[in-house]
């Protein structure tokens, strides 16, 4: 069939009041155009070409969202009087031509009996359309410069309060690596002088009120690398039977060593702190005072009764570790690690402090502690000590450091000056910017006479 197009109407002449052409093709299911309703039939309800009728559920939706809509055929026509296809097209037939009859429910048009068209839209809800309330501030001098100086009034009161705490903690820290060559540890570094026992005399100009705690620091050592972090075995640590005498391979290659496995094996165990370190109060030169360190209660209650266990088993912890042998570097097996039971094998507390690694290559451990047995007299009074080292921990093939640390503490933990000096430093960059921008107002207040300003 050949479809004529009517004749563009003057525009000095109203368009014909002929009716408009109706296309007889197939069905045109998507209108481009505005489309005016025909005139209800008279039983009442409206009818398309086919009969069938037209979803105005869907109409009334789609006009109210002010998109496409869909009609049969022969429903209605363009505003010009001609066909769809012929009017006023341009602006929606890219629009059209996006529509698929895969979109419908049933596959089938969306005139014929029981078709229902697909619904794509977001539900009509206040969070998926976009109309939940929202409340914006307005930054304006008044409410600006009285949050900058009471962050300011806030902040540096705080600051000096952990800066005072933190400079009342007494700590002394000495370096006793040895390579100075006037230290008395200077002659240990040598590998023939075994084992290597030096003292260091130091003074406390301080008495030392409370517990004390003694730490060993290193330096320029790396705990936090990938595979050294990763060489451990911790169902080994936690006393499995069958991880004991086959270890990870992640213990590699500290795994097993004369055909036999190593417990405990990984890179972290074979690497243990093993420096002894004692102290002693010069009061009389003949006869030092020797100060009582304690060696349990230095490790974390989780690690000590839950991740660490020694392996059931026989009588004595040597019949435990049966089978087994001693990392490469120690000198005694797991089960000599100390005289008392409890603190023994994989529950010895130093070796549960060394397990738990540092995050960075400057670190300090607790060693031991200093309890204070009566409060009318310090723990550690002023004067002078020495620090009596069997040294045998290497720390100059990589060019480390070593140290010995005493240390008070406080309800902020050690001595830390950091974090009382942050709180100084931002209540002071605060409280100056509120001094900053309430010259900045007065001065534009003035001069403009206005109550505020709009930041």
């Amino acid at each position: 069939m050949i479809r004529v197009r009517p004749p563009l109407p003057s525009p000095f002449y109203p368009p014909p009041l002929s009716p408009p052409l109706v296309p007889q093709s197939s069905p045109s299911f998507l209108s481009p155009s505005l489309w005016r309703p025909q005139p209800t039939p008279a039983s009442g309800r409206r009818q398309s070409a086919e009969g069938c009728p037209a979803s105005s559920a869907l109409q009334r939706r789609w006009r109210r969202r002010r998109r496409l809509r869909v009609f049969c055929q022969g429903q209605q026509a363009g505003p010009l009087g001609g066909p769809p296809a012929l009017r006023g097209a341009a602006p929606w037939g890219s629009m059209a031509m996006n529509y698929n009859a895969k979109d419908e429910v049933d596959g089938g048009p969306p005139c014929a009996p029981g078709g229902t068209a697909k619904n794509r839209r977001p539900d009509n809800t206040a969070f998926k359309q976009q109309r939940l309330p929202a409340w914006q501030p307005i930054l304006t001098a008044g409410t600006v410069l009285p949050t900058f100086f009471i962050i300011g009034l806030i902040f540096i009161p705080i600051g000096i309060g952990i800066f005072v705490t933190s400079n009342n903690i007494r700590e002394i820290e000495i370096d006793y690596t040895g390579t100075d060559p006037s230290s008395p540890c200077n002659k240990c570094l040598s590998p023939n002088v075994t084992p290597c026992i030096c003292t260091i005399n130091f003074t406390l100009e301080q008495s030392f009120e409370g517990n004390v705690f003694m730490y060993y620091g290193l330096s320029n050592f790396y705990q936090n690398h990938r595979r050294y972090v990763k060489s451990r075995d911790d169902s080994q640590l936690n006393g499995d039977a069958s991880a004991l005498l086959n270890p990870s391979k992640e213990c590699e290659p500290y795994r097993r060593n004369e055909d036999k496995p190593i417990a405990p094996c990984g890179a972290i165990a074979n690497s243990m702190f093993n420096d002894t370190l004692e102290l002693f109060l010069v009061g009389n030169e003949s006869h030092p005072t020797p100060i009582p360190l304690k060696k349990k209660g230095i490790a974390w209650w989780t690690d000590k009764n839950v991740k660490f266990r020694n392996p059931p088993g026989g009588e004595s912890l040597e019949e435990r570790f049966k089978d087994t042998t001693k990392p490469v570097n120690w000198v005694k097996p797991v089960y000599m690690l100390d005289s008392e039971p409890d603190n023994n094998g994989f529950i010895n507390e130093d070796f549960i402090v060394w397990m738990r690694t540092a995050a960075l290559p400057t670190f300090r451990k607790l060693y031991r502690l200093i309890e204070r047995k009566s409060d009318l007299h310090p723990t550690l009074p002023a004067g002078r000590y020495y620090l009596n080292i069997t040294y045998n921990y290497p720390v100059h093939s990589f060019d480390g450091r070593k140290r010995m640390i005493l240390s008070t503490i406080s309800w902020m933990g050690g001595k830390n000056p950091f974090l009382g000096i942050a709180y100084i430093t931002i209540g002071s960059i605060s409280f100056l910017l509120g001094v900053v921008l309430l010259v900045i107002n007065h001065k534009y207040r003035n001069s403009s006479n206005t109550a505020d300003i709009t930041i």
